[in-house]
């Protein structure tokens, strides 16, 4: 009887006798729905895999971050550099009369002077160095709030060493060291950073970021001041910079003549008062656009510029840490303030007595209220004064 051969299997080291492994085909669905069997192609023969989707998301959130944190590095630098002459800008002695920073800015409360200076082009005032735009910015990031503080700048305030005089000739005399020991002496307010905003400069700052959404309470028809023609007579026959009521798209150089107007003739009720709240809006309007996504991605490009209009103590770090509590806060909850005096016709411009209590607000102490009459302190939230 002949031997019987035995079945072997194969391995790589030759082969072996035993058993022949049982390999299974997998069953698979026809294009008519029926299951059968899928072809057997021998042993080492593996189904390819597909790829997993959630290696696929992983993978793609990973270069989003890679292409953020490169993004943010290449905006951090072109800020840093505009910073850097912004901080040269602003005088020690300014800088040494603050109160220091206590804690990060994105997690502490904040108090920043903002002074708005508008030099002339004209000869007669070359040399006028007024603070036309006085304002106070105080930052809740707990309660994700700003609050905002508009003083009158014809409010009549001892300014140390020159006597009693208007506020606002306190940054003439002294630059930002004198506005910051007379800001301080008239509120009792510690102010922990100053940004000294030039609006000659701020138009190529507002145009950089591609204009700006300011609402418009009112409809406007100035005096015939910025007259944009050659001739004297062409200007005479103008009638002056309309805005209509409502939400409006302004380039930088409408945004500045808005701001600039101190003469509404469709309302002579108007004052220098509404005039710091036109100011006071269209500076929340930038603030707003510097710290949107649509300028995060801008930055590499245009970072420089954004801080070329200013002078301040405040660090690359601390411009983006307030850029990030400005994106926090909403709109809606911001507490818009003012200081009132008599600053009416034939007005002394002696502080109001009730400014204290509006301190009180602007502290979050009290609960915001209104100004009872055109030229009165007071509060109110979700919108400007007028």
């Amino acid at each position: 009887m002949a031997r019987e051969e035995k079945p072997y299997r194969v391995y790589r080291g030759g082969r072996a006798k035993g058993k022949v492994p049982t390999v299974r085909p997998a069953r698979v669905r026809s294009h008519d729905g029926r299951d059968e069997l899928a072809e057997y192609r021998g042993p080492g023969t593996a189904t390819p895999r597909r790829p997993h989707w959630g290696r696929r998301v992983a993978i793609a959130l990973g270069l989003i971050v890679l292409f953020l944190v490169v993004w943010g590095v290449l905006g951090w630098l072109s800020v840093s550099h505009g910073v850097s002459d912004a901080n040269k800008r602003l005088a020690p002695d300014a800088k040494a009369v603050l109160t220091k920073q206590s804690g990060l800015l994105v997690s502490h409360s904040s108090t920043i002077l903002m002074l708005g200076t508008d030099n002339s082009n004209l000869a007669s005032r070359a040399g006028d160095m007024h603070s036309d735009s006085i304002m106070l910015m105080r930052t809740d990031p707990s309660h994700h709030r700003l609050y905002y503080l508009s003083i009158p700048r014809d409010i009549q305030v001892p300014i140390p060493g020159h006597g009693t005089q208007k506020i606002n000739a306190a940054f003439q005399l002294g630059g930002p060291q004198l506005a910051l020991e007379t800001i301080h002496g008239f509120t009792g307010l510690d102010i922990n950073h100053v940004v000294v905003v030039n609006f000659g400069d701020f138009k190529d700052l507002i145009d950089a970021l591609g204009g700006i959404d300011v609402n418009v309470p009112k409809p406007i028809r100035s005096n015939r001041f910025d007259c944009p023609y050659a001739t004297q007579a062409r200007c005479q026959q103008w009638p002056g910079w309309r805005f209509e009521k409502g939400e409006q798209h302004m380039g930088g150089q409408r945004a500045l003549i808005y701001s600039r107007i101190r003469e509404n003739m469709l309302d002579p009720a108007e004052t220098d008062v509404t005039r710091g709240a036109r100011q006071q809006a269209v500076i929340d309007a930038v603030t707003s656009k510097l710290a949107s996504i649509s300028t995060f991605f801008k930055l590499p490009f245009d970072g420089s510029s954004y801080v070329k209009p200013l002078t301040t103590d405040l660090s690359t770090s601390q411009l983006i840490q307030l850029g990030w509590v400005k994106f926090r806060a909403s709109s809606g909850n911001a507490v818009h303030c003012r200081l009132g005096g008599d600053l009416g016709g034939g007005g002394t411009g002696s502080p109001s007595e009730d400014n204290p209590a509006t301190l009180a607000m602007f502290l979050g102490k009290s609960a915001p209220q209104p100004p009872t009459d055109p030229f009165g302190p007071g509060c109110v939230t979700g919108h400007t004064l007028q």
